[in-house]
This record gives C-alpha cells, sequence and structure tokens, in this order.
C-alpha cells in the first residue's frame, strides 16, 4: 500500500487521472470536505466500488488515517491497481475545503 501526505495530496488536486475518495460517514463529509472528493463511506465500499474508476489513481482519505487505510487496503483486494492512503487524513488537510 502506497501513502502520500496530505501536503503531496493538495498538489494532485488538479490531475484529471485522480479522484479523492473520502470514506468517512455522510455527516463528517457534510461537515468539511475537499470539494473534488467523492463520499463513499466505508461501510459501504464494498458495495459502492464499482463507482470507481479503476484505471484512475485512487486517494483514499477519512478523518485521521485509520478508515482509509482499511478502505485502500479493501480496494486493492478488489484489485485496484492504483490505490493511495492519505497519511492523517482531513485532521491533517491544510487546504482549501467547503462545508454544508
Amino acid at each position: 500500500m502506497t501513502h502520500i501526505y496530505p501536503q503531496d495530496a493538495e498538489k494532485k488536486l488538479n490531475e484529471a487521472d485522480v479522484v479523492f475518495l473520502d470514506v468517512r460517514t455522510r455527516g463528517e463529509y457534510a461537515h468539511r470536505r475537499i470539494a473534488k472528493a467523492i463520499n463513499i463511506p466505508l461501510d459501504e465500499l464494498l458495495l459502492r466500488h464499482s463507482e470507481l474508476d479503476p484505471e484512475k489513481e485512487i486517494i483514499v482519505l477519512c478523518e485521521h488515517g485509520i478508515r482509509s487505510q482499511s478502505a485502500s487496503g479493501l480496494l486493492i483486494q478488489l484489485g485496484f491497481m492504483n490505490v493511495v492512503n492519505m497519511v492523517g487524513g482531513m485532521s491533517r488537510w491544510t487546504g482549501e475545503t467547503v462545508s454544508g
């Protein structure tokens, strides 16, 4: 499993072949999120992983990096090849966010 720090992930925000996958709950996501991130809560990922493009790099994030590590492992088991776990999650994200 590959890891990336938030400051390095932020540099990839405008890359077309990168997906930011937020695996937090809907409430956490609504409160504060990266605008580009899509939300598939960890407990729904097994059923909804087909919504993701396996050809793109997927940067997985949560609040602190624990759920994203689990989600990254699951995606790898499901055959996704380019999965990156964002270390520290949103608690370490200093880039722009949206809420509501």
